[in-house]
């Protein structure tokens, strides 16, 4: 019994030690060379998207959620990542105009709301937007292909 812990413990110190200078390693190679400048030519652009049931982000059970990222190209797991990209930057970056719903769509009135959400960043800026539609209708009705995933 004590050569085994003596085993597991060898083998555990190896196991740092080596995760160790792996790391040490990593940190060297990450660091920019002396001068060398760290900013992209491009504003960041990436964004967490999400479709949920319930009335708000916060209590919402998230369905679906996907990555797009637009800069420099797009991007993620978003199934259609060039188009939301485009429709995007046609919209200026304004998920509000994104999410209108489409005029001469009917939909029921029923009361069954669904939530989408855009967290991250759209070309440098900080964003965090939440919409609820009163059911399934009206949000297909509004999300194009940004939210169409």
């Amino acid at each position: 019994m004590r050569y085994i812990t003596r085993g597991i413990a060898l083998g555990a110190a190896l196991a740092l030690g080596g995760g160790l200078v792996a790391a040490g390693t990593t940190a060297a190679s990450a660091a920019p060379a002396a001068g060398a400048h760290t900013q992209s030519l491009y504003a960041p652009s990436a964004l967490v998207l999400t479709i949920g049931q319930g009335e708000e982000a916060a209590t919402a059970g998230v369905q679906r959620a996907v990555t797009l990222n637009c800069m420099p190209g797009p991007g993620g797991t978003h199934p259609a990542a060039k188009s939301a990209c485009a429709d995007l930057r046609a919209a200026g970056g304004n998920f509000e105009k994104l999410t209108t719903i489409k005029e001469g769509v009917l939909c029921t009135k029923e009361w069954n709301p669904v939530v989408v959400t855009a967290q991250g960043v759209w070309e440098g800026q900080r964003v965090n937007f939440e919409k609820v539609f009163g059911n399934p209708c009206e949000m297909k009705a509004a999300k194009g292909t940004v939210f169409e995933f």
